[in-house]
């Protein structure tokens, strides 16, 4: 017996060692670490348990005979975050590329399987050159498998990818399938055609860095939506995000210890936000003094700016805040971001995080290029995406509301369980300037003195209609607050909506605008 451990304590050892240490060498200086080091740092330590370590690929031809390493170039398995069960696989660049096979893709499905069937968060650990060309059509098919696992476990468990390494080809469309990506810059990269076949059919030039590089997905694309500077920050920022999301959607997030008041005053925002409503102001100075220890978790944090989309606590709760931004764009709703706060709205409505709504939006932005490009369906998206939403839904109408955005941004008419609004709000159908222009036209051309007539009217709408009981006094907002008590209305809002239980009607699915 004391032999034949002996031999296992080697052959694991050889497992783990990798190919050789000139391969390791060489990751290292391309500023990357192994999938074992990754792995240590997303999990506790000394916590991680591996799955099939011993497995090695079948196929024969093209020299694969001749090499067959143990795990065949993915470390598969699972281990605690926090304390709480996470299953994780990292792509290992050391043996052959990281490529995927028919033996590296079965273990990332029996991996996928056990995390949907133990209703775990799943982490994608991606640093591989795509399909293994030498295994031909099998390798294909296991990406098929993992897709297919991908769709399944949506709105599941969650699903973080953490792009490494290069992610190439239909490579790329496992990541696209998860609730968040996360990459690092000079290191990793994602696209459909490389450089060389970009160049080869439009003759463009373009590195790899341009066409896929963290930053272009980050603040371009949409597709990632963290990026960092090195693996160490990235994995530690993984972390904390698992900390924020429940294991699976028959759960609630987990709770935090709070030693930041539910009640405390929010005095600040009585400066912070201009009651002029055509003023600029970041919405994130507002967030940080709402939630707990000013500490939010913002994602797709450089793209469509003009919304912000943020993770955070209330009373050690978590909430998903999603916020019109006054400092970028005037805070106008977009095609980009109306797509960016839908997927927002998803995700948490599909993990049981309560959505809070942060209302300052002058309306959809308009012009041809907005118009043609789909601004109709891109909008109804956000529109479904509230309306489809069954957790706690609270908006805080901060200052203007007009037009189609306000109805859209959560309001009472389309499902929100509580709206608030701040003593400055402003909600109509357009703003005066522009409702007076129209609504009296013919009055101020009319006018002796068109300018003096037009201020006049203008004033008198805004009095009539734009004043902030006017939606109240008609049961549109439950309450105009003090700003300075936010906090605290909220963390009671909460409190009471945390039983909430609704039931959509019974269907196969809907049928959202894509």
């Amino acid at each position: 017996m004391l032999g034949r451990i002996a031999e296992l304590e080697s052959r694991k050892a050889q497992a783990e060692a990798g190919p050789s240490e000139q391969a390791t060498r060489n990751q290292h200086d391309r500023g990357k670490l192994t999938a074992r080091e990754r792995l240590e740092l997303l999990f506790d330590e000394g916590s991680f348990n591996e799955v099939e370590p011993f497995r090695r690929h079948r196929a024969t031809g093209f020299g694969l005979e001749a090499r067959k390493p143990y795990t065949d170039g993915v470390v598969t398995g699972w281990g605690k975050v926090h304390g709480r069960t996470v299953f994780a696989y990292a792509h290992d660049f050391r043996i052959f590329g990281g490529a995927l096979g028919e033996a590296h893709a079965e273990k990332i499905h029996k991996l996928m399987d056990l995390a949907e069937s133990s209703g775990a968060p799943l982490v994608s650990l991606n640093d591989g050159a795509g399909a293994r060309i030498q295994e031909g059509v099998t390798a294909l098919a296991g990406y098929g498998g993992i897709f297919s696992r991908n769709t399944r476990a949506s709105g599941v468990i969650p699903q973080i990818s953490v792009m490494l390494g290069p992610c190439a080809g239909g490579a790329a469309y496992s990541p696209a399938l998860t609730d968040f990506v996360f990459m690092v810059r000079g290191t990793s990269q994602m696209f459909i055609t490389g450089p060389d076949v970009v160049h080869a059919v439009t003759g463009e030039q373009v590195t790899q860095e341009v066409l896929g590089g963290a930053d272009t997905h980050a603040a371009t694309s949409g597709v990632a939506a963290f990026a960092y500077d090195n693996e160490d920050e990235c994995l530690e920022e993984v972390r904390f995000l698992l900390s924020l999301l429940p294991s699976n959607n028959r759960e609630l997030p987990p709770v935090w210890p709070c030693d930041d008041p539910v009640d405390r005053p929010n005095d600040a925002l009585v400066d912070l936000v201009p009651a002029d409503p055509t003023q600029a102001y970041d919405m994130r100075a507002v967030i940080e003094e709402i939630v707990d220890e000013g500490d939010l978790f913002e994602v797709h944090e450089r793209w469509a700016t003009n919304v912000v989309c943020a993770l955070a606590r209330i009373g050690g709760n978590v909430v998903g805040i999603v916020a019109n931004q006054p400092a970028s764009m005037a805070g106008v709703l977009d095609i980009h971001a109306s797509e960016k706060a839908a997927r927002f709205v998803q995700t948490c409505d599909a993990f049981n995080i309560p959505l809070i709504t942060l209302v300052d939006v002058p309306g959809f932005l308009p012009g041809k290029d907005q118009e043609h490009n789909g601004i109709i369906r891109h909008g109804a998206k956000l529109l479904y995406a509230y309306c489809n939403a069954t957790v706690p839904r609270i908006q805080v109408i901060v200052r203007k509301a007009y037009g189609g955005a306000y109805i859209v941004m959560d309001s009472r008419s389309i499902g929100a369980d509580l709206s608030y609004a701040w003593p400055i709000n402003e909600i109509a159908v357009m703003g005066a300037e522009g409702a007076a222009n129209v609504v009296f036209r013919r009055q101020i051309a009319a006018s002796p003195d068109p300018e003096g007539t037009r201020r006049e009217l203008v004033e008198e709408y805004r009095e009539e209609l734009m004043h902030p009981y006017y939606a109240a006094e008609r049961g549109l907002v439950d309450d105009v607050i003090d700003p300075r008590w936010t906090r605290r209305t909220l963390a009671r809002s909460l409190e009471m909506l945390r039983s909430k239980q609704q039931v959509l009607p019974a269907r196969k699915h809907g049928n959202p605008p894509v």
